[in-house]
């Protein structure tokens, strides 16, 4: 009741002005309780909470989720749900931050030296394969038949130009599409840069570790092992990455995407994301500045992962660091091509890069013969638009985290808590 008169006490306010201003007010300590939330809950979680958590919530990936038939539909659909327990983990993703998941995968392709094992035959589904080049071909057409993109942004340097999309599927996180035009770059040299991860460690400040542990010099597919940093608040991720890159003419289609691979236990920390999806169509364009030559390198990217944090929140975080992370790349780029000229000697990374599977235009034309299509929409979405769209979500998620971040009751609780505010969530989202 007290809450009540005061809001109806606010909203008896004379202009929209002073009620504005009052609910401002009213709603500033729950932010800050939010805050304090949030850190208290991280900072005294007990360990009785995980140990009920591993117990209670064990979560299982479908390896059916990392084929790529299950691409051909945007980036691909979250892990299968086969019962209630299973349910929470992928609906309150970061609850299992700190438990051990069970390593139900298949065997991970072996990637020997002349790839012709009968192992690999049998598990070449779990690899990089002509469907993966198959998808990623209607992506840069934009014939894959998923949703219309929304613009986020249009930034452009002295030497780089970045546009940047997303769009929400029925199923699974936000996908983000970029189109990245480096001047005065070659596309052999993009290619190589964005493979070689030791020049990567230098300029990519959330990659903390990169590994290879299998390659095929015959194809040129690599197993990778990455771990990334986090915020203090969640635990680090590790990435089992497969790529692979097809040529056609000086075009490039490099695709990485996560695997099984079970030659890697899973431990409490780093938490493995699986479902990771990141390839590139890297070539030559004409440069802007309007001589006709292909001086330029294009880059279009599209990317999507679940990186076990709600896709709300994650969206909000990729659109304040986007531009942050994006400016990173140019210095990096151009001091890799510094280091090249100045011949210091390849990285293994770079080498396997040159490896590259031929494929004619008419085949990448074959490939992308689609009667479905996804819809381009040029104009970005207002800021009163999504700000008007997202508050309802926003109060509703925060006071979520504080009311579960309180009680502290362990992690079946969470659970329940943020199912409810996420179904609210959704009520003021139709609204």
């Amino acid at each position: 009741m007290a809450l009540s008169s005061i809001l109806l006490e606010i909203l008896k306010k004379p202009t929209i002005g002073d009620v504005f201003s009052e609910l401002m007010m009213f709603v500033a300590p729950l932010w800050i309780a939010v805050i304090v939330g949030i850190l208290v809950g991280w900072a005294w979680k007990p360990k009785w909470a995980d140990n009920l958590g591993r117990d209670m919530l064990d979560c299982k990936v479908s390896k059916d989720s990392f084929s790529p038939a299950s691409l051909k539909s945007g980036f691909g659909s979250i892990p299968s749900l086969n019962s209630l327990k299973f349910q929470f983990p992928s609906r309150i993703p970061w609850i299992a931050d700190d438990g051990v998941q069970n390593d139900s995968l298949s065997v991970p392709p072996t990637l020997n030296a002349d790839c012709s094992s009968s192992q690999l035959e049998k598990e070449k589904s779990n690899a990089v394969t002509e469907e993966d080049l198959e998808h990623l071909c209607r992506l840069v057409e934009v014939k894959d038949g998923g949703p219309a993109w929304i613009q986020m942004m249009d930034r452009t340097t002295p030497t780089m130009g970045y546009q940047a999309w997303r769009r929400d599927p029925v199923a699974g996180p936000p996908q983000y599409r970029s189109r990245t035009v480096f001047e005065d770059a070659t596309p052999e040299m993009v290619r190589e840069f964005f493979w070689d991860d030791e020049h990567r460690l230098k300029w990519d400040d959330m990659l903390i570790h990169a590994e290879t542990l299998e390659e095929c010099p015959t194809t040129g597919t690599m197993l990778v092992h990455w771990v990334r940093k986090f915020p203090f608040f969640c635990n680090d991720r590790e990435y089992i990455i497969g790529r692979r890159i097809w040529e056609s003419g000086r075009s490039y289609y490099c695709v990485t995407k996560g695997v099984p691979c079970s030659s890697v236990p899973r431990k409490n920390k780093p938490r493995r994301v699986d479902l990771y999806y990141s390839s590139w169509c890297i070539r030559a364009v004409e440069s802007r500045k309007g001589d006709g030559q292909l001086s330029a390198c294009e880059v279009l990217l599209f990317h999507h992962e679940d990186m076990g944090i709600p896709w709300e929140i994650a969206k909000l975080g990729v659109r304040q660091g986007m531009w942050g992370a994006v400016k990173k790349i140019d210095p990096g780029l151009r001091a890799y091509q510094q280091a090249r000229t100045s011949e210091s000697p390849v990285s293994r990374c770079a080498f396997m890069a040159q490896i590259n599977t031929k494929v004619s235009a008419d085949y990448l034309r074959s490939l992308e013969s689609s009667d479905s299509n996804s819809l381009m929409v040029e104009s970005p979405e207002s800021s009163e638009k999504l700000l008007a769209r997202n508050i309802p979500k926003i109060v509703i998620v925060g006071g979520a985290i504080v009311l579960a971040c309180s009680l502290d009751r362990g992690l079946l609780t969470k659970a329940l808590i943020f199912g409810v505010a996420r179904r609210f969530a959704k009520i003021g989202r139709k609204l």
